[in-house]
């Protein structure tokens, strides 16, 4: 399966934006579907993640209650809502699949997208 991320962009504190990752060549919800993010200087961190059995949603501490994690598997797409958006959320964020596990480590995901710019002015 192939992985594209889209609708990132810059937004102002407060803000909302929703990423689309469209995935192509496999069926998506064969995997648990991730979202990573990555910033200047730092580690790659969970962000949020939805099971394959059960469609069980997972949420990092620092986005619970702000973002929402989705899919629409007649499209083959994973969505990311994010609310109230602040300027610590500034990153790159990727899209990811995984097998059944744990979901909120990076190297429990073996496909990845290329990913997409946020960028939340205060």
């Amino acid at each position: 399966v192939q992985l594209a991320e889209s609708g990132g962009g810059l937004v102002q504190a407060g803000g909302s934006l929703r990423l689309s990752c469209a995935a192509s060549g496999r069926t998506f919800s064969n995997y648990n579907q991730g979202w990573f993010r990555q910033a200047p200087g730092k580690e790659r961190e969970f962000v949020a993640a939805i099971t394959r059995i059960g469609s069980t949603a997972f949420y990092a501490d620092s986005v619970k209650g702000r973002f929402t994690v989705s899919r629409d598997t007649a499209k083959n797409t994973l969505y990311l809502q994010m609310n109230s958006l602040k300027p610590e959320d500034t990153a790159v964020y990727y899209c990811a699949a995984a097998a059944p596990g744990t979901v909120n480590i990076p190297s429990a995901y073996y496909i990845w997208g290329q990913g997409s710019q946020v960028t939340v002015s205060s």
